[in-house]
């Protein structure tokens, strides 16, 4: 008679988050307002602004927009907060930088606005692999979140997991 095989990971308390599964849908889009610039390195309010009036702003509906500049202009705060008014009615979020900070803010606002209650006193394993562009900062953020909370927390797989921390 063979033994019978358990699966002591299914049986157990562990508990994995996949990060991937909070990936939000929604077009990402980086703005790079260069060619808003005189030369690309001057901005002139007058043609600014005049820019940002005559632009048509609906075309980023249910997106999240990463406000950035590829040339070593000077651009006052202003500016993107002038983007942003324009924006905001329609973008989902508007952020300054490129798309993996995009990203990253994406998933800050995600992870901050986590129910963690159910992963109190648990241990955790937080899933590596994805197929979407989860930024490396939301394993960090998540960590940090769960760390006041979590018995113990493991990154990667059930069968090949990296401990990281186990409370005393």
């Amino acid at each position: 008679m063979a033994d019978e095989i358990i699966n002591r990971i299914a049986n157990s308390a562990l508990i994995t988050i996949d990060l991937e599964d909070y990936y939000p849908g929604g077009e990402r889009r980086v703005i790079d307002i260069k060619d808003w610039l005189y030369e690309g390195l001057v901005l002139r309010e007058k043609e600014f602004r005049t820019y940002i009036k005559s632009h048509d702003w609906a075309q980023y509906h249910d997106q999240f927009i990463g406000l950035t500049c590829s040339t070593d202009a000077i651009i006052p705060a202003w500016a993107y907060m002038l983007i942003t008014t324009q924006l905001d009615p329609f973008a989902k979020r508007v952020i300054l930088g490129d798309s993996e900070a995009l990203e990253s803010a994406i998933y800050q606002d995600i992870i901050n606005n986590l129910d963690i209650a159910e992963f109190e006193n648990k241990p955790i394993i937080i899933k590596g692999c994805s197929k979407k562009p989860v930024p490396k900062n939301a394993y960090l953020f998540l960590t940090s979140r769960l760390l006041p909370i979590a018995k113990s927390i493991m990154y990667g797989e059930a069968c090949s997991s990296v401990p990281l921390y186990k409370k005393k």
